[in-house]
């Protein structure tokens, strides 16, 4: 039987809501009795034109299955933000999960997301909302950031009570401010926590 896991599921163009993605894991191993599983979807281009594409990627974290989402523990989703929503190749992946829906294999189960964008103001508050939208249909457990964080009342640049959140400006590029890492951090730790109530709970 496999280790209970959180995964950590993201898809990243420009490396920053993949650092966010380490950070994140970082957190969740925090808690004994979990581990991260890092993944990633493969580009939506393969996809959409039926190109074949290797099961592994060049380099990074393995491409996601839906095998590796119907058996997580709790589930941590992040995109960068395209017009205040995920990027179409997390969307692609998620949409296609309609078989865990009817099988409702992700209810009850803790979920969190988080984001990376361009600008103080580039829709990530939207992008981590919408993102939610499709893991609620699933029956999942919505998890945020409480204000009991003190990165989230010091915070000049990411962070919000939505989930953990990244400003890619041109000056800071993929350099994860301390604030942000300490949000992706807790974030991790707080889905991690709460899975582990759930699972007793149900015992």
């Amino acid at each position: 039987m496999t280790d209970p896991y959180i995964l950590v599921l993201y898809y990243s163009r420009n490396g920053s809501t993949a650092k966010m993605a380490e950070h994140i894991a970082a957190g969740i191993n925090q808690v004994a009795g979990l581990r991260a599983l890092v993944r990633t979807v493969a580009p939506v281009s393969d996809n959409i034109d039926n190109q074949s594409q290797p099961d592994i990627p060049d380099s990074g974290p393995l491409y996601c299955t839906e095998e590796d989402l119907r058996h997580c523990s709790g589930l941590v989703m992040g995109s960068p933000t395209r017009f205040g929503n995920m990027a179409a190749p997390l969307k692609y992946f998620i949409d296609s999960a309609t078989s865990l829906w009817l099988s409702g294999d992700l209810i009850d189960k803790p979920a969190a997301v988080f984001t990376s964008t361009s600008s103080m103001h580039g829709g990530n508050e939207a992008t981590l909302l919408t993102m939610l939208l499709p893991l609620l249909h699933q029956g999942m457990v919505a998890v945020g950031i409480p204000y009991s964080e003190p990165a989230l009342h010091t915070t000049s640049t990411g962070g919000t009570p939505y989930g953990a959140s990244h400003v890619a400006s041109a000056d800071s590029g993929v350099n994860i401010s301390d604030d942000e890492i300490s949000l992706c951090k807790a974030l991790g730790e707080r889905v991690a926590k709460i899975a582990s109530a759930l699972e007793k709970n149900r015992a």
